[in-house]
C-alpha cells in the first residue's frame, strides 16, 4: 500500500469519526434532555440535584418528592457511547443497550425482601446479600422467565403485577424490595416512547402497593 493511499484511507477514517462524534454526542444529549424532561413531569420533584457521569454517556439524578408514600426517588441513565465509531460497536456487545436503574425511597417501611431477575440476562449474577435465606422459584412474565428470590411468595406476586403493567415487560431486568435500605429497585432497558408511562407506573406502585400488605405488615 503506498503513502498516498494510506493517507487517503487515514483521512476518510478521520472524517468518518469526526462526524460519528457529532451526530452520536447530539443524540445522546437529546436522550438526556427526554428523560429528565419525561420523569420530572411525573415525578414532580421539590428538589433536584444531578451529577454529570463523563462524556455523553449520562447522569445521576437525585429527586427530593415528600409526597404521598415517596421520600425519593432516584435514577441513573447510562447510554451507549453512541459518538464513538470505535467503541460504539463494542457496546453493543458488552453493555448492549442503554440502562435505567431506578431506587425509590418510601416513608412506609418495607418488611421482606423479594426479587425478580430476568434469566439469561446477567453474565455476572448480582450480589444479593441475604440470598442463602430466600426461597427461590422460576415464574414467567408476558413470555420472559424470571428468577424469583422471596420470604413470602405474596411479594413476588406483587413485584409480578408491577412487571405486567409495565408497556414493555421484557425490558425489565430486575425488580426488588429491600428492607435493609428500604427501597423499591428497578432496573430496566429505557425507551424514549414509554419512558413516561413506565415511570408513572412505578411511581403509582410505590404510592398504593408498598403502603399495603404484604409489604409494609
Amino acid at each position: 500500500m503506498d503513502n498516498q493511499l494510506l493517507f487517503t484511507i487515514i483521512f476518510v477514517l478521520a472524517g468518518i469519526s469526526v462526524m460519528q462524534y457529532y451526530r452520536g454526542r447530539k443524540l445522546n444529549l437529546l436522550l438526556m434532555e427526554h428523560y429528565i424532561r419525561a420523569v420530572k413531569e411525573v415525578v414532580k420533584p421539590e428538589d433536584e440535584n444531578y451529577t454529570w457521569l463523563g462524556g455523553y454517556i449520562g447522569f445521576r439524578a437525585e429527586y427530593k418528592v415528600n409526597r404521598d408514600n415517596i421520600r425519593k426517588f432516584e435514577y441513573t441513565l447510562t447510554l451507549l457511547p453512541r459518538h464513538s465509531i470505535l467503541y460504539f460497536p463494542i457496546s453493543l456487545v458488552t453493555s448492549r443497550h442503554d440502562k435505567l436503574f431506578i431506587v425509590v425511597k418510601p416513608f412506609a417501611q418495607i418488611k421482606r425482601e423479594a426479587h425478580l431477575i430476568q434469566k439469561g440476562y446477567y453474565r455476572f449474577k448480582p450480589k444479593i446479600e441475604n440470598e442463602p435465606l430466600l426461597q427461590r422459584e422460576v415464574i414467567e412474565v408476558a413470555g420472559k422467565e424470571y428468577e424469583a428470590l422471596f420470604e413470602k411468595k405474596r411479594d413476588v406476586e406483587r413485584l409480578k403485577s408491577l412487571l405486567e403493567s409495565m408497556s414493555k415487560p421484557h425490558n425489565i431486568k430486575h425488580v426488588s424490595i429491600t428492607p435493609s435500605t428500604n427501597v423499591l429497585y428497578v432496573f430496566m432497558k429505557p425507551e424514549p416512547e414509554t419512558i413516561g408511562e413506565d415511570v408513572e407506573k412505578i411511581v403509582r406502585f410505590a404510592n398504593e402497593k408498598l403502603k399495603e400488605s404484604p409489604f409494609s405488615s
